[in-house]
């Protein structure tokens, strides 16, 4: 045990014997494996670093400038939420060991924190824009240091160190308006343009490794390119499973809502720069060269959608993002739906010769039973017109229209959409106007009803030659079981009308009594008999003009439906009685 004391206070006396003063033995042997208090991270020149900024928590960069340099710049690029940065110089009071390398990894922390000295602020900024600081050196300073911090959570940020008082080359430039401008938008397209990049137009020669790139989504904007790949969520497992689809591509699809082109095309920068195929890989964009007008399409109607347009330098692996741009497709072009009221007569034309034309309306029903009456009818023109009714998406009938009179029967559904459809071609003239086709159309509530309203067995009227008179004539035709107003006009013709035997003053057979003077109404009335085959009424139409021609025309009105009407017969009366 003395032995061994002996021996220890013999080393320790050798040592203080043959050694130097403790400060430089302190800085001439300090171990490899020694541990700062502080770490300390170089920030070399000409160099972009990524920094991991840790939520709460200060990073600092140093860095020192040469002696000849009267400018410099540092350029700060959040990822995408904002953080707090700061630049400073501090200024030690006594200089430091000459054998202390600055530029050695090695961190001896304690020349700059412990050793007396004063800090002067050059420049802060908060936000997640890319900022730049420009200005001299700080002559005094024996170094310089970044400080960045995030409050919100983790995040990471690129700095870049520029000496001299030059602009550094190293980020492309944007133009004096650096808007993303919308020149069109359609439905599923947006057409947008930008002011070129003054590091394109400036440089031709350069024009090769810069390339804009086009971002479209429908979350927000974005303030960089790291940004927009944050903002992919993709996971890391499955970047191997979309370089392989990305192989494989060779056109510009949409994926999900990224309008993209493979990064594979890009030669990869030399390190510093990371590779942006590897960089970049979640983010999916369409790139497009130099060109500054894009139109980005196979997009969803109706849409709201967020345009980025990105500046990327591929040698120096940087970018610059124009103020982006927002856009709303249009709507597609819904089919009018035409709400029909309660008896409301209504004619539907249909001009359109070129290609099949199709209308909609929609019926509800009064009354709890929901029944109701749609009748139609064609009013010429030759044109092949087809109805079909549907109730919550299911068809429920369908059928022809023609001169004849249609009776669709609804129950049982709270509303119901008609569709009117032309089909087919005509070889002849259209109606007046242009018209090519035009149907009568009239619904009703049915509130006591258990089906379609009867209709008389034929609708000739017949006329009587020996009760034809100088003043009057007889008229007959066939009526209903049920009970129904029925009204008599009249005509009179002119000797030309009458010698053509009065085909043209025959009246159209959908033209109901909403189409005829109240003149040439003579008589109205109510006629019911329960025995279809008996079911006969005559009317005396007296007032007339000896030897005279005249039209006669008999409208079945009804509670529900389109008045029918007989088909017209022309009388002429005795000269001489």
């Amino acid at each position: 045990m003395a032995l061994m004391s002996l021996s220890w206070c013999l080393g320790a006396a050798l040592a203080l014997f043959c050694g130097s003063p403790w400060s430089q033995v302190h800085s001439a042997l300090a171990p490899e494996n020694e541990v700062p208090l502080r770490p300390t991270t170089w920030f070399p020149e000409g160099k972009i670093t990524s920094v991991t900024l840790p939520k709460g928590r200060t990073r600092r960069l140093y860095f020192t400038l040469k002696k000849k340099a009267p400018a410099m710049s540092v350029t700060v690029s959040p990822c995408d939420l904002p953080i707090e940065w700061s630049l400073a110089a501090r200024t030690l009071k006594d200089k430091p060991l000459k054998n202390l390398q600055w530029s050695s990894k090695k961190s001896m922390p304690e020349v700059w924190w412990r050793a007396p000295g004063t800090e002067e602020k050059m420049h802060s900024f908060t936000g997640n824009a890319v900022n730049t600081y420009k200005g001299p050196s700080y002559p005094q300073a024996s170094i310089y240091i970044l400080r960045l911090r995030s409050k919100q959570q983790n995040t990471r940020a690129t700095v870049y160190l520029h000496e001299g008082p030059g602009p550094s080359g190293a980020f492309p430039l944007l133009p004096a308006d650096p808007r993303v401008h919308t020149l069109g938008v359609g439905m599923t397209s947006v057409t947008l343009s930008w002011a070129p990049s003054a590091s394109i137009t400036s440089f031709p020669q350069t024009q090769k490794s810069y390339d804009y790139c086009v971002l479209v989504n429908s979350q927000r904007n974005y303030p960089s390119l790291c940004a927009a790949q944050e903002g992919t969520g993709k996971k890391k497992e499955q970047k191997e499973e979309q370089k392989e689809k990305r192989r494989r591509v060779t056109v510009w699809p949409i994926l999900k809502e990224w309008w993209w082109q493979q990064w594979d095309s890009y030669p990869e920068p030399q390190s510093p720069p990371s590779s942006l195929t590897d960089e970049y890989a979640d983010l999916q964009c369409a790139c497009q060269g130099t060109e500054s007008v894009c139109t980005v399409s196979e997009l969803l109607p109706d849409t709201r959608y967020y345009f980025d347009v990105f500046v990327i330098d591929r040698l120096n692996g940087t970018s610059a993002v124009y103020k982006g741009a927002l856009a709303r497709t249009h709507e597609e072009a819904r089919t009018a739906v035409v709400a029909l009221r309660e008896g409301e007569l209504r004619w539907v034309t249909f001009r359109d010769r070129a290609s099949n034309s199709e209308q909609f309306f929609s019926f509800r029903p009064r009354g709890w039973q929901q029944s109701g009456l749609l009748t139609l009818q064609s009013c010429g023109g030759g044109e092949k017109i087809k109805a079909t009714v549907s109730s919550k998406g299911q068809v429920l009938t369908s059928q022809a229209v023609g001169g004849d009179l249609v009776h669709i029967w609804l129950q049982g559904s709270p509303s119901y959409l008609i569709h009117l459809e032309r089909e087919g071609t005509t070889t002849e003239p259209a109606l007046p106007g242009g018209l090519m086709a035009s149907v009568k159309m009239q619904t009703s509530s049915a509130y006591h009803r258990r089906g379609v309203p009867s209709l008389p067995s034929t609708l000739q009227i017949k006329s009587f030659n020996r009760l034809r008179g100088c003043n009057s004539v007889t008229l007959a035709w066939m009526g209903t079981e049920e009970r129904s107003l029925y009204c008599v006009y009249r005509r009179k013709l002119g000797e030309r009308e009458a010698e053509a035997g009065g085909a043209s003053a025959l009246t159209a057979p959908c033209l109901g009594p909403e189409s005829r003077s109240d003149t040439e109404r003579v008589l109205c009335k109510y006629f019911q008999e329960l025995n279809p085959r008996r079911a006969v009424t005559t009317a005396v139409i007296g007032g007339l003009e000896p030897g005279m021609a005249y039209v006669f025309d008999v409208y079945l009105m009804r509670r529900w439906g389109i008045p029918i009407k007989y088909a017209s017969k022309m009388v002429k009366t005795r000269k001489e009685c």
